[in-house]
């Protein structure tokens, strides 16, 4: 990326912009009029079939495929506009914001030398053609700290305690019930294991549970808000565990979807013609937290609602802020990264000169949706069957375990007792039975933590699952902060757990879920 020097205009250091940008409005469809919201109607028709218990669950991975950032050219108006000041924010690339413009890398200018594939520090000045003319609002509502489950919801004035809140708040969800899918009867306690798990703030949750459904506070007004208590009506997914986890997913989509440079655009049911949809191109100098929100609510309304439940002043964020406070009040947790960030060096998860098997490239940290952050590994041997290994499934890095239960280790590797804070590793399907290691103890590079199994999650044979997060955030495997195991770094294939590993002077190893030929590794 060239530097250019910006000597045509004087940059104000008060932080004012070289143009000015008249702020993007989404432009609604034709005859539209704001109608508030309403509760959801009752389904008419539900198909009885008996519920599937989760231990049961059997997963066949359905590859998504996976659309790299991209320059997709927009037309540029006949008009000639002023371009755009923009200011880098935390988590940028220079692909990733052309993709968001709708323009090419190279019409990107600034004052800086740009990194063609590492993260731009957050605040660069960037001249960008303004070349989109119909996008959702600019209003940021929600900080990335305070999407994700970081130190800014364990750190700052939010409830200490998520089941004593829901307790203490009495409604609906206080009460204790049997739920279908879990084990669980404590609604608070479900919120606070599915979005320790997928790593999403719970109070985000709460919130949307109230809006939608009046749970936290109150109680359900209908059947509909008592079945699909966050607004998505499908017979598969009713319930509240089952709820929770498809808004998790969308939320997952939406943010590391434009995090990651893969969506662009939100489809809308058009309100004044249900038979059409509209298209509505995401603003783009919104933070993924925002655009997580705006996702959502796409799956969820059509496009009056969808605007309505946007407003900045009596929309969703109106009762987050109600109940949580605003999030102006906490912005010392942003950024959650610095653009030089780098992975400590990490091995393969197994024994030096042990074969293992490369069985799931890039995919979902934890539901099927979301960030490309973990890979698979399986002993050898195992070809897509759940049966005992005696194999171990070894410590990455150094560090101390924050978390070790139900399949799941997770390790700290600053050694802080906060699974929220600083680089984290996830280790799935750890086997109880024979598993070496428990909550406080600090390990070594190369100790062994347990058995590979299908127990945690949804598995459909022996192995270990691994990820990476940062102060609360999945990061992307074959992204700007690359995964690289003893040397070896993850690449995405063309859809999900497609994928390779590469590594200079070695053959080049191909995903395998059924441990083919070529998918073979060792440390």
């Amino acid at each position: 990326m060239k530097k250019i020097i910006l000597s045509l205009l004087t940059i104000s250091l008060a932080g004012c912009s070289l143009y000015q940008k008249t702020p993007p409005i989404f432009v609604p469809p034709v005859g539209y009029t704001p109608t508030p919201l309403t509760p959801a109607p009752e389904p008419t028709q539900s198909p009885t079939t008996e519920p599937i218990p989760t231990q049961e669950l059997v997963f066949n991975p359905t590859p998504t495929l996976y659309v790299a950032p991209t320059e997709t050219l927009v037309p540029t108006p006949n008009v000639q506009r002023e371009p755009i000041v923009y200011h880098a924010q935390a988590g940028d690339t220079l692909s990733v914001v052309a993709t968001h413009f709708g323009v090419s890398r190279e019409q990107i200018q600034s004052n800086q030398e740009l990194p063609e594939l590492s993260f731009i520090n957050p605040g660069t000045l960037l001249i960008i053609p303004q070349v989109l003319v119909n996008t959702t609002s600019s209003v940021h509502l929600l900080p990335d700290s305070e999407f994700l489950y970081s130190r800014a919801i364990t750190d700052s004035d939010f409830p200490d305690d998520v089941v004593e809140f829901v307790e203490q708040a009495g409604g609906y969800l206080s009460e204790e019930r049997e739920y279908e899918h879990t084990t669980l009867t404590n609604g608070g306690e479900i919120i606070q294991q599915i979005s320790r798990n997928n790593s999403v703030n719970p109070f985000l949750l709460l919130a949307l549970l109230e809006y939608q459904s009046h749970w936290v506070f109150g109680q359900p007004q209908n059947i509909a808000q008592l079945r699909y208590p966050l607004g998505y009506i499908n017979y598969d997914d009713d319930g509240l565990v089952n709820q929770l986890r498809w808004a998790v997913n969308q939320l997952s989509i939406g943010y590391y979807g434009w995090r990651e440079g893969r969506l662009t655009e939100i489809l809308l049911e058009n309100a004044q013609n249900p038979s059409q949809n509209v298209t509505a191109r995401i603003e783009p100098s919104l933070n993924a937290g925002t655009v997580a929100l705006q996702y959502y609510f796409s799956k969820i309304y059509d496009s009056d609602e969808w605007i309505l439940a946007l407003d900045d002043d009596t929309g969703f964020i109106a009762t987050y802020e109600e109940m949580f406070g605003s999030p102006e009040n906490r912005t010392q947790y942003e950024p959650l990264f610095s653009h030089d960030l780098v992975q400590p060096e990490l091995e393969l998860p197994f024994s030096p000169g042990v074969i293992w098997n490369y069985t799931g490239g890039p995919h979902g940290a934890w539901e099927r949706e979301g960030s490309w952050s973990a890979v698979d590994f399986a002993p050898s041997g195992f070809e897509g069957k759940c049966s005992q290994s005696y194999s171990y499934v070894t410590a990455s890095a150094p560090g101390l375990v924050v978390r070790a239960e139900e399949g799941v280790v997770m390790i700290n590797l600053d050694f802080n007792d906060n699974e929220h804070s600083g680089w984290v590793l996830l280790y799935l399907h750890i086997a109880t039975q024979g598993r070496l290691v428990n909550e406080g103890d600090e390990v070594k590079t190369g100790d062994w933590l347990g058995h590979p199994s299908c127990e945690g999650g949804i598995s459909t044979g022996t192995h270990v699952h691994i990820a990476r997060k940062y102060n609360g955030e999945w990061m992307t495997a074959d992204g700007p902060i690359p995964f690289v195991l003893s040397g070896w770094t993850v690449h995405n294939g063309a859809a999900a757990y497609k994928g390779s590993l590469t590594k200079p002077g070695e053959n080049i190893v191909i995903a395998s879920f059924f441990s083919a030929p070529g998918s073979q590794v060792k440390r």
